[in-house]
């Protein structure tokens, strides 16, 4: 009799740390650490050609945006560096309006790590050296789930989405409430 329940003792407990290991392995999925998605979408050269911030004055700006306008270009709305949060991350960032109006949030030479639901999210928040609990204390849109963590991506921007309130990008852990990175918007255009 007592060889039964010590057996039942020893099933019960590995049940218990089977199912622990099972939701654990679920919830941090840390194999996502080790393994890279690249993405290399077709970016506008707007979103990768550098910008002269020394000798741009608003005049000249307005004058680059209405030539681009009239020339069906792609205009550089504003650009952002990444800096690193929760984990190792680089990139630029820029808001491009397209020829047909509609805006896009581009990412250039994105290096990061990959993670449980990781989103990419537009916010009125400040970049700051801390990614805790941060974004999410204010307004954000989310444009969609990151498609790679490393390479080139394209997100559509909503018609609603008010870029100037949304000010900055990070790459966001929804799983976590934690920023892997983020980057701070510069205007160049209006």
């Amino acid at each position: 009799m007592g060889m039964t329940r010590r057996r039942r003792l020893l099933l019960g407990a590995s049940v218990v740390v089977t199912l622990g290991l099972a939701f654990g392995l679920y919830w941090f999925q840390p194999w996502k650490l080790f393994i890279d998605h690249r993405v290399d979408e077709a970016l506008p050269a707007v979103a990768t050609e550098p910008v002269a911030e020394a000798t741009a004055t608003p005049a000249a700006t307005a004058a680059a945006t209405e030539q681009a306008a009239a020339r069906a270009q792609p205009v550089l709305l504003s650009r952002g560096t990444f800096v690193s949060h929760e984990h190792s991350t680089s990139g630029t960032v820029s808001v491009i309006r397209q020829p047909d109006g509609s805006r896009v949030l581009a990412i250039a030479n994105l290096r990061t790590s990959d993670g449980p639901v990781v989103k990419v999210w537009l916010t009125d928040q400040r970049v700051t050296k801390d990614g805790w609990h941060v974004f999410d204390d204010g307004r954000y849109v989310n444009l969609g789930g990151l498609k790679g963590n490393l390479g080139n991506q394209l997100y559509r921007i909503p018609d609603k989405a008010d870029l100037t309130v949304l000010r900055s990008v990070t790459i966001w852990c929804d799983r976590f409430d934690v920023s892997f990175g983020a980057a701070q918007l510069h205007s160049y255009a209006d």
